[in-house]
């Protein structure tokens, strides 16, 4: 009696092993996320500091990676740009653990050096995956990369939680120190296995054909639109770390507190609000990433009006229930912006050119990620309506843009 094994295409298996190295990759830094705000606040930094360093770390991260994008369309070496930039990254988040008790300058030092390493890799490994994607449906290709990135994201702040739970002598600084050593395992088996995956597959450009000629890179009004409509989203996207101080403050009792909240929501379990966020980040990614497929941007305009009002929720109504369903919605936009948002770059550059072109989206993204960040936690310390008021706003803007970005991907050619 014959029976018929579907096998994973090789595509497949290459996207699922990177996926796999994009998990521990997580692990680290989306660990290092659920705190990070909370650990530069004991150190003594304020709110508006903290806004400018997230900022600062996306501005630098974001703004290099047209130049790596650039670097690696040119030279073609998308393996050994991939794994500097992936080794930076990960190393960078346990050193956090070496910093003084006021050492939070080091520590936003080392936060833009992780960030310099996710600019160095990010456009030469976006680029070998879309190759990999282009066979396999580019939505559901990098929907299962997010899926497999934000179990990463959850599996991290979790770990964290269990150190923290188990964790009980000392000081909180000297915990949240040792939780940043702790990360330095999951970074180890991210290098480790990325040497793995690239021993099995050298040469993943063979993925997707050559085109017959080569193509340059040109800026077509769908693409020009679609960038402008993720800078607005990107500038009213509130970094985690601002929403976890206010939370750290508010919810978890470090500040005025709320008696009815703070027995649930302590210093010790603010990273299951990161790992809960990461995952429906998670599921959100894969529902949008097929659903891209099928629709084109438009998913992207679904998702981007469910998150738009997650700050009303974070920030402006105190009650746990409201909390979760911001944080909830805040997932949504993330899952958007890592499986979607890359998706449509794939499908709107020639293969030739699409380090480029991912160069400049990260370029565009970074800057206005950096400038709405800044005002944010500016925002924050002078009026926390004035925040969430440009903040929704900011997103929806981004709605009719990526209409537009739709209309003309029909006719752009």
């Amino acid at each position: 009696m014959k029976t018929n094994k579907k096998r994973l295409s090789q595509a497949m298996v290459f996207l699922l092993l990177f996926g796999i190295v994009s998990l521990f990759s997580d692990m680290t830094h989306e660990g290092a996320s659920s705190i990070r705000g909370a650990y530069l606040s004991i150190m003594g930094a304020s709110a508006g500091v903290i806004g400018f360093i997230s900022g600062l770390g996306e501005l630098i991260g974001y703004s290099m990676r047209y130049l790596f994008g650039r670097l690696t369309d040119k030279t073609k070496q998308y393996w050994p740009i991939t794994i500097v930039g992936y080794i930076l990254d990960v190393l960078a988040v346990p050193a956090l653990a070496l910093v003084g008790e006021h050492g939070w300058i080091w520590a936003c030092l080392l936060l833009v050096i992780q960030r310099m390493g996710k600019a160095i890799k990010k456009p030469a490994k976006d680029t070998i995956m879309s190759f990999a994607a282009s066979q396999e449906g580019v939505g559901k290709s990098f929907g299962i990369q997010e899926l497999l990135d934000q179990i990463g994201a959850f599996l991290g702040p979790v770990l964290l939680y269990l150190v923290m739970l188990f964790r009980t002598d000392g000081s909180t600084f000297e915990t949240y120190a040792f939780c940043f050593g702790i990360l330095a395992i999951p970074g180890l088996i991210t290098i480790l296995l990325l040497f793995f995956t690239k021993k099995k597959f050298p040469n993943p450009e063979q993925f997707e054909p050559e085109p017959k000629e080569y193509i340059p890179f040109r800026m077509k009004k769908s693409f020009a639109f679609y960038i402008a409509g993720i800078s607005l989203f990107a500038f009213g996207f509130i970094d985690y770390s601002l929403i976890i101080m206010h939370v750290s403050r508010v919810y978890a009792g470090l500040a005025s507190g709320l008696a009815e909240t703070s027995s649930l929501i302590t210093t010790g379990t603010l990273p299951l609000l990161y790992a809960g966020a990461m995952l429906v980040d998670a599921a959100a990614a894969l529902f949008f990433g097929y659903l891209y497929d099928r629709i084109g941007v438009k998913a992207l305009m679904i998702s981007t009006l469910l998150s738009s009002v997650f700050a009303v929720f974070v920030f402006s109504v105190h009650s746990i229930p409201m909390l979760l369903l911001g944080i909830a919605l805040w997932g949504i936009g993330m899952g958007a912006q890592e499986s979607i948002l890359k998706a449509a770059v794939t499908t709107m550059v020639p293969k030739s050119s699409r380090a480029t072109g991912y160069g400049i989206f990260e370029f565009f993204f970074g800057v206005f990620w950096f400038l709405g960040s800044w005002l944010m936690g500016v925002l924050y310390d002078l009026s926390i309506p004035a925040m969430v008021f440009v903040s929704v706003v900011a997103q929806l803007t981004a709605v009719p843009l990526y209409f537009v970005s739709a209309k003309y991907s029909k006719t752009d050619k």
